[in-house]
């Protein structure tokens, strides 16, 4: 080769235009692709975190109510006019669907003078179950109840109770004191069920069933 010819350049090593653009176009699928993967995962986890509170909120307003009835207690109480209520009594009235005297309210430690006995009610409102109490099983016309939601989304609560003698063949009946012992709505003595049927219809889980037996 004479000194006078010049050498030819080696070309330049990368990548075009359409190889870039190509894995532009690559890389945005992917991207997208991953990206509805993890959008529906984190769907799937919110839904499973909704459902999982869900199920505790269920839990605890059964396992409340299921200790509630368990422990009935047969004393009775005086409402605010000084006349007598039975331990147990369903229907209170047309708002609430039952009115007992139960044993089991804790109290750590002692920590307040009080006993463990407490005088509960449970009424609907607008698809919510409340449950209110009295500080003090006798009630005054100074004592309020206080209310807690227990659940939401209600939209039936009924009560089936199972007396310790059925009656003309009814192992349950509606309402409590039966009829048979409806004239001893006073200060007197009344028995208490053998067992209680909790009936829950939930607008999003259906129905749900408790039955609980009464310990005496």
């Amino acid at each position: 080769m004479s000194r006078g010819t010049p050498r030819r350049a080696s070309p330049a090593a990368g990548f075009t235009l359409l190889e870039l653009l190509v894995a532009l176009a690559i890389f945005g699928i992917v991207s997208a692709l991953a990206l509805g993967g993890l959008n529906a995962v984190v769907r799937q986890e919110a839904i499973a975190t909704g459902q999982l509170q869900r199920l505790h909120q269920v839990q605890r307003a059964v396992r409340i109510m299921a200790s509630d009835f368990a422990q009935l207690n047969p004393r009775r109480v005086r409402d605010a006019l000084g006349s007598c209520e039975v331990p147990l009594l369903a229907p209170c009235d047309a708002s609430y669907p039952v009115c007992l005297s139960h044993d089991g309210w804790a109290n750590p430690f002692a920590r307040f003078p009080r006993g463990t006995l407490q005088r509960t009610q449970y009424r609907l409102e607008d698809g919510r179950l409340l449950r209110e109490y009295w500080r003090v099983m006798d009630r005054t016309l100074v004592n309020e109840p206080r209310s807690e939601v227990l659940l939401d989304q209600v939209e039936a609560f009924e009560l089936g109770f199972a007396p310790r003698v059925p009656q003309a063949n009814q192992p349950w009946v509606s309402q409590w004191p039966p009829l048979q012992q409806q004239g001893s709505n006073s200060c007197e003595s009344v028995e208490l069920p053998q067992a209680v049927h909790i009936h829950l219809r939930l607008g999003d889980w259906g129905d749900i069933d408790r039955l609980v037996e009464v310990v005496q």
